[in-house]
C-alpha cells in the first residue's frame, strides 16, 4: 500500500498538534491583570510624609532655640561670696523644664553667696545662690592666724563646723608642777566664713570664723598670742 507525503511549504514552521512537544498538553497563557490605583490610599500616603516632614521641621526649630545663661567660671566653695569672674556667659538649648539663671541677672548675683560648693562649668541655677550670709545675729567675725601645724591638711572650706583649740603656754606648761595632770583643752565652736591664700614665705593662713559675740574679744586675744589651733568638728550624724 503506498504512503502520500504532503511536503511542506516553504517558508511556513510545521504547527506543533495540540499534543505539543512529547504530547503534553500546552499551558494556558498566563493573562496578567492590571493593578487598579487607589487615589485615596495614594493621598493619605502623601498626608503623612508631609505630616512627618513638618513634624521633623519643627523639631529640628525648637531644637535650635537657644538661650543667654549663666555658667559657673570656675570653683566657689560653699558659703563663698560670688564675683563676676565666678560667672560666665553660654547659649545652651535647654528644656523648659530646667531652671537657669539669665545672664541679664548676673549683676544681682555679683555678692551674694554660694549656697552649695559650685563646680566650674556647670549651669548655675537660682537655688543654687543666696543672700544670707554664714554671721548669723548674735555671732561676731574673729580672723584667726593659723601655722601649717595648727590646722588640719584638709582644705576648709566656708560653712565647716570647726572647733577652736586653746592650747597650753609653753612658758606657763614649764612652770608647773612635776605630775600635775594636764586638764583638758577649752575648746569653741566656730562656723567657718572665707580663708585666705597662705603666706608666700610663712605659711601662716588667716581663717576668719563666726563664734558668739561673747566670745569674740577672749578668742581674739587668744590668737594674738598664737596658743590656738583649729580642728575640724565631728559632722552631723558621724
Amino acid at each position: 500500500m503506498s504512503t502520500t507525503t504532503t511536503p511542506a511549504t516553504p517558508g511556513r514552521a510545521a504547527v506543533p498538534g495540540p499534543g505539543g512537544p512529547g504530547g503534553q498538553p500546552a499551558a494556558a497563557p498566563r493573562v496578567v491583570r492590571q493593578r487598579r490605583r487607589r487615589p485615596g490610599l495614594i493621598a493619605l500616603s502623601v498626608a503623612l510624609i508631609a505630616a512627618g516632614g513638618l513634624s521633623g521641621a519643627l523639631l529640628f526649630t525648637a531644637s535650635g532655640q537657644r538661650t543667654a545663661v549663666l555658667v559657673v567660671a570656675r570653683d566657689v566653695p560653699v558659703g563663698a561670696a560670688i564675683s563676676e569672674a565666678d560667672l560666665a556667659p553660654a547659649s545652651l538649648a535647654l528644656d523648659p523644664a530646667v531652671k537657669a539663671v539669665p545672664v541679664a541677672k548676673k549683676a544681682g548675683l555679683v555678692g551674694q553667696r554660694a549656697a552649695v560648693a559650685l563646680k566650674a562649668g556647670a549651669l548655675l541655677s537660682p537655688a543654687q545662690v543666696t543672700s544670707v550670709s554664714l554671721i548669723k545675729a548674735g555671732e561676731q567675725l574673729v580672723g584667726v592666724a593659723l601655722k601649717p601645724s595648727q590646722l588640719p591638711a584638709s582644705r576648709l572650706s566656708p560653712g565647716q563646723k570647726v572647733l577652736i583649740v586653746s592650747t597650753p603656754d609653753p612658758s606657763q606648761a614649764a612652770a608647773g608642777k612635776a605630775g600635775e595632770a594636764a586638764g583638758a583643752p577649752k575648746t569653741l565652736p566656730a562656723t567657718v566664713v572665707a580663708v585666705g591664700p597662705p603666706a608666700p614665705a610663712t605659711g601662716v593662713v588667716v581663717v576668719d570664723v563666726a563664734v558668739p559675740a561673747t566670745d569674740g574679744p577672749a578668742l581674739a586675744a587668744r590668737v594674738a598670742t598664737g596658743a590656738v589651733a583649729l580642728i575640724l568638728a565631728p559632722q552631723e550624724g558621724s
